[in-house]
C-alpha cells in the first residue's frame, strides 16, 4: 500500500456491542482502514453517517431494531447519503437477499459465514475504489432478477410481510395482466 493513501474511514453497524467492537479492532489492525464509529440500532447507524462522514458502511442485516432492519437503514442511507459507500453483511447469500441487499443500495455483499476476514478487507478496499462486491453466484442472483418481473413482496419497515402467499399470487397475476 502507498504510505501516502489516507484510510479508509468505515462505520459499522451490527446488532450488539460486541460484535462491533471485535469487528472495529480487527478492522483497526489494518494499516489502510480506520474505524470511526459503531452503531447497533438504525438509527444511530444514521445519525453517524451524518455526524463521522464515513466513507463506507458495514451493515448487519439484522441491527438491535429486529430482523431485517438493516435493510431498512441501508435504504435510508443511500437515499440520504449517496457519497457513502454501504456493504450488506448478510448470514447467508440467499438469492432473493443478495438482490433485495442491491435493490436497497448496497454497493457490496458479503457473506459472513461462507468468507475469511482477509476477503472483508479486500471488500472494503474494493468497495471503495468504486467497484462491486458480489461473487458469481451472487451476482448470477441479481442477472436473474433483471431478467424477471420483480416479485411482489409487500413487507412493512421491518421486513413483515403484510400480505399473504394467496393475496401475492393474486397482485402478481392481476399485475401480470396489465402488461
Amino acid at each position: 500500500m502507498n504510505a501516502k493513501r489516507r484510510a479508509i474511514s468505515v462505520l459499522i453497524g451490527a446488532a450488539n456491542s460486541m460484535a462491533s467492537e471485535l469487528l472495529s479492532a480487527a478492522l483497526n489492525r489494518q494499516s489502510h482502514i480506520r474505524v470511526v464509529g459503531t452503531a447497533t440500532t438504525a438509527l444511530d447507524l444514521l445519525k453517524s453517517v451524518q455526524s463521522l462522514d464515513p466513507d463506507v458502511v458495514l451493515i448487519n442485516a439484522t441491527l438491535a431494531d429486529g430482523p431485517l432492519s438493516g435493510y431498512g437503514a441501508l435504504r435510508r442511507i443511500h437515499d440520504s447519503f449517496p457519497e457513502v459507500k454501504p456493504i450488506l453483511m448478510l448470514d447467508s447469500t440467499e438469492p432473493h437477499s443478495v438482490v433485495d441487499a442491491f435493490r436497497s443500495g448496497a454497493k457490496g455483499v458479503f457473506a459472513t459465514s461462507q468468507s475469511a476476514f482477509k476477503v472483508l478487507c479486500r471488500c472494503v478496499d474494493r468497495v471503495y475504489a468504486g467497484h462491486i462486491w458480489a461473487n458469481c453466484f451472487e451476482l448470477a442472483a441479481v442477472m436473474d432478477a433483471f431478467s424477471q418481473l420483480a416479485p411482489l413482496r409487500v413487507v412493512n419497515a421491518d421486513g413483515m410481510r403484510l400480505l399473504t402467499k394467496r393475496e401475492e399470487d393474486v397482485v402478481r397475476l392481476l399485475a401480470e395482466g396489465m402488461q
